[in-house]
């Protein structure tokens, strides 16, 4: 492929030289470690070094071009292509170079604050059970068929997300799910991919100190429904009973599921029982009726199985099929996930980790009936101090007891965060215990629980490492729990049935 060919469609800061464009293109990176002969370098500035800076190793390592909307370096020996943006950029010159998998591979994006990655687990649980060969791309992890790949970013740069889908065509698939997340969408990594269904889950304050207001922080999620620098998807799959789900902006063409439990949903759940053991409940879709069960606990999962539910009839899929995905779908790790050793009472781990999402799992807890909710929570640094006030004064409404730790601290001091957290707590008399150190925080919170108890382990959910000033040290709540629980003399039983 030549790089005309490649670049088609970037907006370029001038005309490519006939030589020039005519030149071989055999690779794209944006990582100057990874470029081969002949290959085209994305230059990018960024937050702790300027990708320029790499330009002339890209070179020496056989780069064909760079690619950038800064100009070039003084002295720099070789092509410079300059862009209007780069990311931009990046997305479309992928797409040219794996040859548009996007028109071939249906591929649904789910945006919002909070159940994203629930969702996405559910319809590609669906996609399965309607025998389709998947990849899942979100927070946790990617799945690409029965592989599972470790996941970088909640969505990847665009050029590794066209070669995730240029491999699953390879593979015989068709099908895509992937969380879209506000920071991919203002910056451009999913510009001119092609959406099948687009789904918006929820708007919660969340990443003010990257989108800075709630408004830019809603732009970025309207731009999926709107098609960035694509066409609109002709399908979206909106929760009528968030405060932002109508104001969302759809194309032309698009047909829109509005799901939700309000009289203005066209998809709507009924006679909704929920327990231990999971949610049964009906889900009435315009003229149609039928019935779904699931594992997944609590109100904010109707919610999520409405949303798959709606992907579901976008593809036309029977809803035999649809109801047999939400089954299968047992469990996703670190949301409202059960840690058991045979205590008297229950500990989750959840990722909750804005004010919403806290209130959300609280509620849940809340609604199975337990004698108290004790929540263990954290906020991380160099995020959004102005959330961690409104998550201190949220667990201490919600909650009996409040155990108040670290989560990421980055290079923030843990104390300080903490005090910021504080702050929010001390609005309530809610018993609070505060410890710095996570593990001995759980062991404290565990010392704490009485039978009948619901502990929630909140805020870091999937993620079995913690960021501390610039280490990254191995920390699995879930494992830290079960080694507690153990020390406290607790053991599972073996499964002896059968």
């Amino acid at each position: 492929m030549i790089l005309a060919e490649v670049l088609a469609g970037v907006r370029l800061r001038k005309p490519l030289a006939e030589k020039l464009a005519q030149k071989g293109v055999e690779d794209i990176a944006y990582d100057s470690r990874r470029v081969k002969k002949g290959g085209l370098f994305f230059a990018f500035p960024g937050a702790r070094a300027d990708g320029r800076s790499f330009a002339e190793q890209a070179v020496k390592a056989g780069a064909a071009a760079v690619v950038s909307e800064l100009s070039a370096p003084e002295g720099f020996q070789g092509e410079w292509v300059e862009v209007e943006h780069g990311r931009q950029a990046l997305s479309l010159a992928a797409r040219n170079f794996y040859g548009r998998p996007d028109e071939r591979v249906a591929v649904t994006g789910i945006t919002g604050t909070n159940g994203k990655t629930t969702t996405s687990y559910l319809i590609d649980s669906i996609f399965r059970a309607a025998g389709k060969t998947t990849a899942l791309i979100g927070t946790i992890e990617y799945h690409l068929g029965d592989r599972v790949l470790p996941a970088v970013n909640t969505t990847p740069e665009s050029l590794d997300l066209y070669s995730l889908l240029t491999e699953l065509e390879r593979m015989g698939g068709t099908f895509a799910t992937m969380e879209a997340s506000s920071h991919a969408l203002a910056l451009g990594r999913i510009y001119g991919m092609h959406f099948h269904t687009a789904v918006f889950t929820n708007l919660t304050r969340d990443h003010m100190d990257f989108h800075q207001t709630m408004e830019n922080y809603f732009a970025a999620k309207q731009m999926l429904f709107t098609g960035a620098g694509a066409p609109a998807p002709p399908f979206a799959v909106i929760n009528r009973d968030d405060p932002y789900g109508p104001k969302i902006e759809v194309g032309k063409g698009t047909k829109v599921f509005w799901y939700g439990l309000g009289k203005d949903a066209t998809l709507r759940a009924r006679h909704i029982s929920s327990s231990f053991d999971g949610l049964r409940f009906e889900i009435q879709a315009e003229s149609r009726r039928f019935a779904v069960q699931s594992a997944l606990i609590g109100r904010i999962n109707v919610y999520n199985i409405l949303a798959a539910c709606g992907v579901g009839l976008s593809y036309g899929l029977p809803v035999e099929t649809i109801a047999k995905g939400i089954a299968n779908c047992r469990a996703v790790p670190g949301r409202f996930e059960r840690v058991d050793e045979g205590q008297p009472f229950v500990v989750v781990v959840d990722y909750a980790h804005t004010d919403d999402a806290l209130r959300n799992v609280i509620s849940m807890a809340r609604g199975l009936q337990p004698k108290r909710v004790v929540t263990l929570f954290g906020c991380g640094g160099d995020r959004d101090r102005t959330k961690r006030p409104i998550m201190g004064q949220v667990a201490a409404e919600l909650s009996d007891l409040v155990v108040l730790t670290s989560d990421n601290p980055r290079s923030e001091d843990p104390l300080a965060i903490m005090n910021d957290v504080l702050v929010g707590i001390r609005r309530k008399d809610t018993p609070c215990l505060v410890e710095p150190d996570r593990a001995a925080a759980i062991r404290k919170a565990i010392g704490e629980a009485r039978p009948g108890d619901i502990l929630i382990l909140a805020g870091k959910g999937h993620e079995t490492y913690q960021i501390v000033k610039d280490r990254t040290i191995p920390f699995d709540d879930c494992e830290v729990a079960r080694e507690v629980l153990q020390g406290f003399g607790y053991k599972r039983r073996p499964d002896v049935s059968g």
